[in-house]
């Protein structure tokens, strides 16, 4: 991958506050969700509740598909990231630190919603591996599309 593509992808994930995700559902559905996320580079983290349908989907497949798309006024301002890669769930410990790090840099107000010391709310953290990257970049063209293989 060229550089300057590589620079596109990064841009766009980092612009962005919000990913759908789409995980398989027991019955072999897919199941879209729209979630918050952080990243390290093309590396895409999320955090969810631990009994989420999206835990328990990735827990059984952990094939994910996600979008991210930039805000546009006009189609020939579309620009956005179609990925397919896998979901791996991140118990290492300095790795959660670091998505928690990374989290609070991105939204200071995840503060408010740290979980009470109950335990009530167990957290799932994972990481996304991305496998295959289609940069959606209408500027260049009406549903112009170019496929990266990681």
């Amino acid at each position: 991958m060229d550089t300057k593509l590589r620079d596109q992808i990064n841009s766009i994930i980092d612009a962005v506050d919000d990913m759908t995700i789409a995980t398989v559902r027991e019955d072999g559905f897919p199941q879209a969700t729209t979630v918050s996320y952080i990243s390290d580079g093309s590396v895409i983290y999320f955090i969810t509740s631990a009994d989420a349908q999206k835990a328990q989907n990735i827990a059984r497949n952990n094939k994910v598909s996600l979008t991210i798309n930039r805000a546009y006024d006009n189609w020939n301002e579309i620009e956005g990231l179609s990925m397919g890669g896998l979901a791996v769930a991140v118990t290492d410990p300095k790795e959660i630190e670091k998505i928690g790090s990374l989290l609070l840099k991105k939204f200071p107000q995840a503060m408010q919603y740290e979980p009470d010391e109950s335990g009530k709310v167990q957290l799932s953290y994972f990481r996304i591996e991305p496998k295959v990257i289609s940069v959606l970049d209408y500027k260049k063209g009406f549903g112009h599309t170019e496929l990266i293989a990681i």
